[in-house]
């Protein structure tokens, strides 16, 4: 039977070799806590190393739209006390009505810190094609979905001053876009829509 020669005792790591190579793993792994994790995620930057990589500013943006998320999914999303001013405008021309498909111009306008939601009341698989710009610089916006029994379902995030693209219904349901306003002054949000919706609502 053949054996393996076993290591001599002098070969193997001593205890005081494998505490510090531990150490110096713990060391390292806060500082990237500290340093990366901290501010890319929770917008926390004690070190301010964070904020000259650009990873605090993209953590607050995080928090901010998860914080606004939670207040939506708990139904107690509140607009501001002057509420913000909505118009909707049908086009001059539509396609027929057996086609399913119109277009619609939306402008909302919102005061420092204030938020709005807009949804279309789409069937699944329906196709918009969508363009949102702020007049007053970049803003968080969340583009999601809602339907009895489906609280919140996201299509995407973020903070831009224009967005442009193609929403797919998901489900029968709404589907649309909410948006808070954290530039420090009022703004102008002008929504154009095209596509396969029977309406355009105001949620918040």
């Amino acid at each position: 039977m053949y054996s393996a020669d076993k290591p001599d005792a002098s070969e193997l790591p001593s205890t005081g070799q494998l505490l510090k190579s531990t150490g110096i793993a713990a060391v390292i792994a806060s500082a990237l806590l500290v340093t990366v994790v901290l501010p890319a995620e929770y917008g926390v930057d004690p070190t301010r190393i964070g904020s000259v990589l650009g990873l605090t500013e993209m953590g607050r943006i995080k928090m901010q739209l998860a914080a606004e998320a939670e207040t939506q999914d708990a139904g107690l999303a509140v607009a501001a006390t002057a509420p913000a001013a909505v118009t909707t405008t049908a086009p001059a021309e539509t396609t027929s009505a057996t086609s399913g498909q119109r277009s619609d111009e939306t402008v909302i306008t919102l005061a420092p810190d204030q938020g709005a939601e807009i949804k279309l009341v789409m069937a699944e698989g329906a196709r918009v094609r969508f363009t949102w710009t702020s007049s007053g610089g970049a803003i968080n916006y969340d583009t999601h979905a809602d339907r009895p029994g489906t609280p919140y379902h996201g299509y995407g995030k973020g903070s831009e001053q224009r967005v442009e693209g193609e929403l797919v219904a998901a489900f029968d349901g709404s589907h649309g876009w909410f948006w808070r306003n954290r530039t420090g002054e009022p703004v102008t949000i002008t929504l154009r829509t095209e596509g396969a919706y029977s309406e355009v609502k105001r949620v918040v």
